[in-house]
């Protein structure tokens, strides 16, 4: 189910969200959200999840699944699984409409500050340099890759951790090449 970050595919035709600039506020996922989570899943990603796919994972007991919302309208979701000794941001997506808003960060702040501490780890698209960017300043660090990873067209992801991975459990030999600095 790989999606972290995900450039997608943003419709051009979109119109911003109006009055977006209204506050942030966040919930808890809830099934019900399905139908706009998939509209938005569909419009952001090229090998999208099912709806299956989003009721295993939000009914993990070990998920946090968040949505946001702008002016009381649901416009993005993150989830967050917890496997084994670490978490695993499974997925993050906004509207086109209203990108480039905070709703990311703020969805994947709540998140790891629901979590706690203790690594945090996410694959992405290396083509998103927007997302790895965003990571990056939430301080995630660039491990690795996985080759191709994503089932639409095989772009490999590119594997970040916060936090140490050794604690997760990595292989030393796993850890042995430093990580890529974040970009300034």
């Amino acid at each position: 189910m790989p999606n972290a970050g995900s450039t997608g595919d943003l419709a051009p035709e979109a119109e911003p969200v109006e009055a977006s600039l209204g506050a942030i506020s966040l919930r808890r996922f809830d099934l019900t959200d399905l139908p706009w989570v998939l509209e938005i899943e569909g419009r952001s990603f090229g090998a999208p999840w099912s709806a299956a796919s989003f009721t295993i994972e939000t009914s993990r007991p070990s998920s946090v699944s968040l949505v946001g919302e702008l002016d009381g309208r649901p416009v993005g979701y993150a989830i967050f699984t917890r496997y084994a000794d670490s978490w695993h941001l499974m997925t993050v997506a906004v509207d086109p409409r209203a990108r480039r808003r905070g709703v990311a960060r703020t969805l994947i702040d709540a998140g790891l500050e629901a979590i706690g501490p203790g690594p945090v780890t996410l694959e992405v698209r290396p083509s998103n340099s927007a997302a790895i960017t965003l990571y990056e300043k939430l301080g995630f660090v660039q491990w690795g890759m996985r080759p191709g990873y994503y089932p639409d067209d095989g772009e490999d992801a590119l594997i970040m951790w916060r936090g140490d991975p050794s604690e997760a459990g990595v292989p030393g030999e796993a850890l042995s090449k430093p990580p890529r600095p974040a970009r300034q």
